[in-house]
């Protein structure tokens, strides 16, 4: 039965570490001034446990009238299992003091060595999807990491719409036959101890949350004065950071709309992914950068455990050449019955325009080099939405088809293949442009394979074992 809990920091006096313990909370476990105790290595744990021939004893400090008990460790020797750490936490069960690193830092140990054990085989890294949709992030990052000889399989994907996941278990590469399906809100999920307790780790974790409480129209349109006031999902960040604790990743790659970079939700997740042993890089990645016709930027966030280099100035951003709107529309019959006058729309304008609204609609046709961004409520034709122009007559117009959306995001069309024209809009509209975050998993798979040498050198080398070389 625990008795007390606590973290101190690991001192250093005469060039020695030193442990020092004070307080009620030592005699409430039997350690009062004048007991005598032991100090034993158990499986590499520091302990120390009450004997009446122990060979140290508790020492006292008065206040007043009165006598605290006071443990203090001075040595370099004794302190060994503790003397890397800064800061250790104190378990006091029964008539045993346990002193062991911080869960935080014990998280981050395990999370090294098990991510390395695995490149050094030659193993698979596991990745875990939350918010998945329709997996095109995670087909990209799976993507990404195979490109550069990175093998991956996807362990388990988090969705609130189950129909989306059975939709990518049939179609999405990146999914195995043992993938695990997730088909509820991630805040039920994030708190079920039963089903957490059946997940695996993941060495690479990938999340889309929805942006919906972040986007300017999001916000314009409830009228919001923080992202986070929104009813749905304003909130998700609590869920994904638990979900980050649970599934302890070497890699979180998280992506949003810009807005989110200065959201109250970015803020604590900066700061709760630094207290769990995580480095931060942030980027902003355009989609035009990358070749794509889809004018969208996405903001990704990586953090990466401490003790693995990384350099996010090292994505590779490939070599652009002229595309037009042209290479990826398909043939469309003159007459065909999509070409429309939308002649409610174009009336809309007018009004919007009279009344000194900005809003306007998109048209573009195949001379055209880019196209606006694509939202998941395209099906539903609203007026800013981007349309394509007759090629003879300009007054008509029409919609992109779902395997259009995909090319102009550079999404393999397979992975909504099979879906209605509403889902697949949805889909692909809620989705990121596809090469940037290949580009995101090519990095990732490089820095690991870098990080790995410099691992394989040292032990080698007769640096130490591997669970040391790991610890940054």
């Amino acid at each position: 039965m625990m008795k007390h809990y606590q973290t101190t920091a690991v001192g250093v006096h005469r060039g020695s570490p030193r442990l020092w313990l004070q307080g009620e909370n030592l005699a409430h476990a039997g350690f009062s001034p004048g007991s005598r105790f032991d100090l034993v290595v158990e499986s590499g744990t520091l302990k120390l446990v009450l004997n009446e021939e122990g060979r140290r004893t508790v020492s006292a400090k008065t206040r007043g009238d009165r006598a605290f008990p006071v443990i203090d460790i001075n040595s370099r020797e004794e302190l060994a299992p503790i003397a890397r750490f800064g800061w250790v936490r104190i378990l006091i069960t029964g008539q045993t003091i346990v002193i062991l690193p911080l869960a935080s830092e014990e998280r981050r140990l395990k999370r090294l060595e098990r991510a390395a054990g695995k490149m050094q085989d030659g193993d698979p890294l596991d990745l875990g999807s939350l918010s998945h949709g329709g997996g095109i992030l995670s087909h990209a990052v799976h993507t990404g990491l195979f490109l550069e000889g990175v093998d991956s399989r996807l362990r388990f994907a988090n969705e609130i719409r189950g129909e989306l996941l059975d939709h990518a278990r049939a179609v999405n590469d990146s999914w195995e036959p043992d993938t695990v399906s997730l088909a509820a809100p991630l805040q039920e999920l994030a708190f079920d101890r039963d089903a957490l307790g059946k997940l695996p780790s993941v060495d690479v974790l990938e999340a889309g949350l929805p942006c919906s409480g972040a986007s300017v129209s999001g916000r314009s349109k409830r009228r919001l004065a923080l992202p986070e006031d929104h009813p749905e999902v304003g909130h998700l960040v609590v869920p994904f950071m638990a979900m980050v604790a649970q599934v302890n990743p070497l890699v979180v790659i998280l992506e949003n709309v810009l807005p989110y970079q200065n959201s109250a939700s970015a803020s604590i997740i900066r700061s709760l992914m630094r207290d769990f042993g995580y480095d931060i890089h942030e980027c902003v990645l355009r989609g035009r950068e990358f070749g794509a016709l889809e004018d969208r930027d996405r903001y990704c966030l990586l953090a990466i455990t401490r003790g693995v280099d990384f350099d996010p100035g090292q994505l590779v951003r490939p070599e652009v050449g002229q595309v037009r709107l042209g290479d990826v529309l398909e043939e469309v019959a003159s007459d065909d019955a999509c070409w429309s006058t939308m002649s409610g729309l174009k009336a809309k304008m007018e009004r919007d325009i009279e009344a000194g609204k900005g809003f306007r609609m998109q048209t573009f046709d195949a001379a055209s080099d880019r196209i606006g961004t694509i939202t998941k409520g395209y099906a539903k034709v609203r007026s800013t939405d981007p349309k394509i122009r007759h090629p003879e007559n300009p007054d008509l117009l029409r919609q992109l088809k779902p395997a259009e959306h995909a090319r102009v995001k550079q999404i393999p069309e397979h992975l909504v293949g099979g879906l209605s024209d509403t889902v697949a809009h949805e889909v692909l509209g809620q989705s990121v442009v596809y090469q940037p975050f290949v580009a995101v998993g090519a990095l990732i798979a490089r820095t690991l394979k870098v990080w790995c040498a410099k691992l394989e050198l040292l032990t080698t080398s007769g640096a130490g074992a591997l669970s040391r070389s790991v610890c940054g």
